[in-house]
């Protein structure tokens, strides 16, 4: 076998994290080999935002991510911000366009955010091997890695092959399996950004696929306020989504139906309208299958002249906070982030390399940094990129 092609950097994985790794360290001068075991590069930016990238939010904040050490991100997300992002982007003629809550999608296809990325790759010459998985080798402080009949090694290796969520894009857990390999402690990563799946007498609500209602979901202390949608095998859309990742197996989310309701609401409208029911109240505000079924749980038949304040103030609390105990998640395969991953006590906050294996870095969805649903993790895509582009 030839003698390995000689790099200063390897990055293994060529997702919105590993492409922004590569342009980064390839301009500052920086020989660089971008790998993948997938055919083509960024798969899954090309299925986000429904074809048009949700490539960043303007509402970006540390505290808008999960993590075991929530001060984590900050240094990345502070020196490679959403504007950074957005001028590059402009730079490139791409056109682009604010949705709801800071969301920015394309208004082309999400195609033009990886070219743009390919680009930038092929400015600062990176080199990029698609197609075949890459075996790795440590030793004498250089990262030795093989693909097939290619080899090569380097003084750096960068972890950016992301967690296992969407396996039909070819996720996998192989960014855990080396970091353990290099002694790199984990923390246990689940499905994220995912919808619940539901059973047993909450299943009655299955009735109502594809009805979708404006609320606010909770679990603890985080609250969302966005749609959910009754599905087939339970609750998505989303608020679902977001609260998902707050979400312990076990526990019960919260659903406000009514979040602009003032508290007593139901005992005035009794009196201003007696002889109303409960359903056509509800159906002033939420789709009129959700009215219907809301009120036959709630068991308030008839007028609202036949109940007393008491029982009507009862359904306004169920209504305000009703429970539901989602009995797992779809899973991996519909998951669109996986929260946990590789410990960030592991890692510099600064540069992203590994603290007790020096040339070991993870950047992006492989390190337990994970953001709310809307480019939020796009944006620590960027950013933690940006970041270990900046060091290697």
């Amino acid at each position: 076998m030839p003698a390995p092609q000689t790099y200063d950097a390897i990055i293994l994985g060529a997702g919105a994290a590993g492409l922004m790794c590569a342009l980064t360290a390839g301009q500052r001068g920086r020989r660089v080999l971008l790998v993948d075991h997938a055919d083509q590069v960024g798969k899954k930016i090309l299925i986000s935002g429904g074809g048009r990238c949700n490539f960043t939010n303007l509402g970006v904040a540390p505290d808008r991510y999960l993590s075991q050490n929530p001060h984590f991100a900050k240094s990345a997300l502070g020196r490679y911000t959403a504007q950074d992002f957005i001028d590059l982007v402009e730079r490139h003629g791409i056109a682009w366009h604010e949705k709801t809550l800071g969301q920015l999608f394309c208004d082309g296809s999400a195609r033009q955010i990886v070219d743009m990325l390919l680009a930038e790759c092929a400015t600062g010459g990176v080199e990029i091997w698609l197609g075949q998985p890459a075996a790795v080798e440590h030793g004498d402080a250089r990262y030795r890695i093989a693909c097939g009949t290619r080899t090569a090694e380097a003084p750096a290796l960068v972890i950016a092959t992301g967690g296992p969520s969407i396996p039909k894009m070819g996720a996998t857990g192989y960014a855990y399996d080396l970091a353990r390999r290099f002694g790199l402690k984990i923390v246990e990563p689940r499905p994220a950004l995912v919808p619940f799946t539901l059973s047993g007498e909450q299943a009655l609500f299955k009735e109502l696929s594809g009805v979708s209602a404006n609320v606010v979901a909770s679990a603890g202390k985080a609250r969302f306020r966005e749609a959910a949608l009754f599905t087939h095998r339970g609750l998505s859309g989303p608020a679902i989504l977001q609260i998902s990742s707050y979400w312990r197996h076990s526990e019960s989310i919260g659903i406000d139906f009514l979040p602009d309701a003032k508290p007593g609401w139901l005992a005035e409208a009794k009196r201003a309208r007696p002889r109303t029911t409960l359903r056509k109240l509800l159906a002033d505000h939420l789709p009129d299958r959700l009215a219907v079924e809301l009120a036959e749980q709630l068991a308030l038949a008839g007028e609202l002249q036949n109940h007393n304040d008491r029982a009507l103030a009862a359904a306004e609390q169920r209504l305000a906070a009703w429970p539901f105990t989602p009995n797992g998640t779809e899973g991996y395969a519909k998951a669109e982030v996986t929260v946990g991953g590789i410990s960030t006590a592991e890692l510099s906050s600064q540069t992203m390399e590994a603290r007790k294996v020096p040339g070991l870095y993870a950047i992006g969805e492989s390190v337990d940094v994970t953001g709310w649903l809307g480019g939020y993790n796009f944006q620590w895509a960027w950013a933690s990129g940006w970041a270990a582009g900046q060091a290697v």
